[in-house]
């Protein structure tokens, strides 16, 4: 039943694959779906790239565990900052300077809101080389949930994964992606709801849980009873953390800021912000409200020996067949749009703002897609390697490798994309320092955790301050470096000031 349910999935997929073909003949097509795309693709999209393995198995399992209920706090940030906020402050803007700009991709807009190559280059290279740890963390998690569902071997689900993900992302690009994350949000938010309804009612009911995690207690992480029930848990200042890196993270991750570029008009803005908030609260709210029960499982979890990444698995694990099934389908879709939407923006960033122009002069159209595929072949190929070595490594929790990514990208891009944005005053060399400030940080507390302060050694906290600290280097660094050129900079904010015809229900007439 588990194998013929999976074989239908698959063959779905790759149909939608094949299907969006059409949409997938030139680069902007290919890239962004022609910046055509409805408010319910866009919003899923936006989900579903968002939320993968790495927040259901990983970071669920993990700060549930060390939060108790209070992890809750995380899945609500991210449904108010990482997407009502984000849609709200971001959308809009996005939309409407990138396409005045001609740009499909974030280094692409950092090169021409700037007039700098160099810029444009960086930007691309930290893409690439942050972007494949994320992606190493995907096949970890799920290989989690294949192995106690199926016994399968680690490498046959990379494998698996990567093969399908590359077919239906080569075949029809963005659309396919897009199209394929809307199928798999909705599994997504049905497989969700009924797992946690399965899993209190293993324990008696949501009042019988939430008082047997009331009663546990330990004395190495607080003496305060019941503090695994509690509002804020046993670290708020942590857990304060966890909701910044993994809330304010998305305003500055390449593959989230995208969606936004092929937004289709204002009403799909609207529409978009509504159903991906909800979408964030259902999906984000309840995997880490299910992992603040995780200790109700302490008798069948050992932590030490199996790690954080053990614990969601060990929830599971005695649910009937048929719920087990639709578990791995659910953390299945959540781990494909995630990785489609990564090896995209990887590939995209490789082929237009490093190799057309600066490698290959006058690349033309076929050129750039048959470049774009070939590198999402690549990507995928060194990610899932990645991926076998790290699972013997002393890299052990998914966390972590998410944390070191989210840190690095959105610690160097978010200051310097959302400034962009709304200043005029921006300037290159703030752009630079975020750039240096947010990898260098992020490397140092990878290689030499042990040089920073006692509170930056963990990724999710170094991760977290790195963007903070984003918001203030841009600022007091353009005020002190060589201004951009004034007739530049009103040329590319004209685009804000263009008339547009609305209908009288949006604004009323003279």
């Amino acid at each position: 039943m588990k194998i013929l349910i999976l074989v239908i999935y698959f063959a779905v997929l790759v149909g939608i694959g094949l299907y969006c073909r059409k949409h997938a003949t030139d680069v902007n097509g290919f890239v962004l779906g022609g910046r055509s795309v409805g408010p319910w693709l866009t919003a899923f999209a936006y989900g579903t790239s968002y939320f993968s393995a790495v927040v259901f198995v990983g970071y669920a399992g993990q700060f549930g565990w060390k939060y108790g209920i209070a992890a809750t706090w995380a899945g609500i940030g991210n449904a108010i900052i990482g997407s009502l906020l984000a849609w709200v402050i971001l959308g809009r803007r996005t939309r409407i300077m990138t396409q005045h700009l001609d740009s499909a991709t974030m280094p692409q807009f950092f090169g021409k809101r700037f007039q700098s190559k160099p810029l444009k280059i960086v930007a691309s290279a930290i893409i690439f080389v942050f972007l494949i740890p994320y992606t190493a963390s995907l096949y970890n998690g799920l290989s989690r949930l294949f192995g106690m569902a199926f016994n399968i071997d680690y490498s046959v689900c990379i494998v698996l994964m990567a093969v399908l993900t590359a077919i239906y992302v080569i075949a029809g690009g963005y659309m396919a992606t897009a199209i394929n994350d809307f199928i798999q949000g909705i599994i997504m938010l049905f497989g969700i709801v009924t797992i946690i309804a399965a899993v209190l009612m293993s324990k008696g009911g949501f009042m019988e849980a939430l008082s047997g995690l009331a009663q546990i207690s330990d004395e190495t992480v607080s003496e305060t009873p019941g503090i695994f029930a509690s509002f804020f848990g046993p670290d708020p200042l942590n857990l304060l953390f966890v909701v910044i890196l993994t809330s304010l993270g998305t305003w500055g991750l390449p593959q989230m800021v995208q969606k936004f570029y092929a937004i289709k008009d204002e009403s799909s803005i609207k529409k978009g912000t509504i159903i991906s908030t909800l979408f964030a609260l259902v999906v984000a709210g309840g995997c880490y409200f299910l992992g603040g029960f995780g200790r109700l499982f302490s008798d069948q979890v050992d932590v030490a020996a199996n790690g954080y990444d053990s614990i969601i698995p060990t929830m599971l694990q005695n649910l009937s067949p048929a719920l087990i099934a639709l578990v791995v389908i659910l953390v299945l879709s959540a781990s494909m749009s995630t990785l489609s939407s990564l090896v995209i923006a990887s590939s995209s960033t490789l082929t237009i703002d490093f190799i057309k122009d600066n490698i290959v002069k006058d690349m033309k159209e076929k050129s750039q897609l048959l470049t774009i595929r070939f590198f999402i072949v690549v990507f995928i190929a060194i990610s899932a390697i990645i991926a076998l070595v790290q699972y013997k490594s002393s890299i052990t929790f998914i966390a972590q490798l998410m944390g070191i990514s989210w840190g690095a990208l959105a610690g160097a891009f978010l200051a310097p994309f959302l400034y962009s944005l709304y200043w005029k005053k921006t300037t290159a060399g703030a752009c630079w320092a975020s750039f240096i400030f947010g990898t260098v940080l992020m490397i140092v507390d990878m290689l030499a955790p042990s040089v920073l302060p006692e509170i930056m050694r963990s990724p999710i906290n170094c991760g977290s301050i790195a963007m903070l600290a984003g918001l203030v280097i841009v600022p007091v660094v353009s005020l002190i470096t060589k201004k951009p050129d004034a007739a530049l900079v009103e040329e590319t904010f004209a685009c804000y000031e263009k008339p547009t015809s609305v209908a009288q229900k949006t604004a009323l007439g003279k």
